[in-house]
């Protein structure tokens, strides 16, 4: 049995993506956003040309800033970024019906206490169904229907199945996964990497030092996951292994774009100043040092990045210490 009415939480490009995909799985979409003028355009010019123009949005798709509309779905897909998670997810943790499942749609780690994005809702909303949807996406390529393929994952396999067949389509296929924290971990973390394979790049370091980087950083994704509960299976799926390929490689990302402009020279505060942008991984990096200390967790590849967006370290520095690290068999992950 499909869930019939989708609420999403987020109106950005990412939010509204998913809204078309619910509703091209034949389901009745309630799109909420918070600027009540933003949510008053969409709904009249059935467009949303703030973060992603030239898409019509369908008559199936019900844009509002009204929580209320929200008060009879059967699911809802949480699209606000990482950081603002706990503050959006409180606006709706008495409105929505109890069986409501709660499904996490941002990547990244709340810098302010080091919690995954379902430990978060866990604190904000007790008792209820937690999921997560995560893989290597653009927004605009799932908008415009483009073939996209994405983990989704709860731990009750029976919700999670019942999910991907109430978002999956022609173009847009959900597999299940009952490993949240992995898929968690491999979100948040990958955006870390992309700004870092943005450093190389930048640099102009080449592409050798930036395919060791990404397979490096693996393991440190995979220490970090199964430190907080996941399995390390889980990173050579489409939330891991397919996101941190895709995130890494392309100037859509915008953590990779990023990571580009310092590399090229641009001040991390200039370049972090930019309008309208939403670097997610910025924000994750800041949490890593003391979560890795606190897990006991060797992660050598984030913790240079942290110390440059955050540290004003030098990448040059930070790239000379990685590479003279002491020699190792490279099956020595633990």
């Amino acid at each position: 049995m499909t869930y019939q009415h989708i609420g999403v939480i987020g109106a950005g490009s990412w939010g509204t993506a998913l809204a078309l995909v619910a509703a091209r799985a034949g389901r009745r979409v309630t799109l909420w956003a918070r600027d009540a003028s933003h949510a008053a355009h969409m709904a009249e010019t059935r467009t949303n040309t703030r973060y992603l123009p030239g898409i019509d949005l369908p008559t199936e798709i019900s844009p509002t800033a009204d929580r209320a509309a929200l008060a009879d779905a059967d699911a809802v897909l949480l699209v606000a970024p990482a950081q603002t998670l706990r503050a959006v997810a409180g606006q709706f943790a008495d409105l929505l019906p109890p069986d409501c499942p709660a499904v996490i749609c941002a990547k990244g780690i709340e810098f302010s206490t080091g919690a995954l994005m379902s430990e978060v809702l866990a604190e904000v909303m007790p008792a209820r169904c937690i999921a997560a949807l995560s893989g290597p996406t653009f927004a605009g390529e799932v908008a415009r229907g483009l073939p996209t393929a994405v983990t989704l994952a709860c731990t009750d396999r029976d919700i999670a199945m019942r999910l991907t067949e109430s978002l999956a389509t022609p173009t847009f296929r959900p597999y299940a996964s009952t490993d949240v924290i992995g898929v968690e971990v491999a979100g948040a973390m990958k955006n870390v990497i992309a700004i870092a394979c943005g450093f190389v790049i930048g640099r102009g370091l080449g592409e050798n030092a930036r395919a060791s980087l990404i397979t490096r950083s693996m393991v440190e994704i995979q220490r970090l996951a199964v430190a907080k509960g996941g399995s390390a299976a889980t990173l050579m799926g489409l939330g891991g292994v397919g996101d941190l390929m895709l995130s890494c490689a392309s100037t859509q990302s915008r953590n990779f774009a990023f990571g580009v402009l310092i590399g090229q020279g641009m001040p991390v505060a200039d370049a972090i100043a930019r309008p309208d942008v939403v670097v997610e991984g910025v924000h994750t990096a800041r949490a890593i040092p003391g979560l890795a200390n606190a897990l006991r967790v060797e992660m050598p590849i984030c913790s240079a990045v942290a110390r440059v967006l955050h540290d004003n370290s030098d990448i040059g520095q930070e790239m000379a210490g990685l590479l003279s690290r002491p020699l190792r068999d490279e099956g020595r992950h633990q």
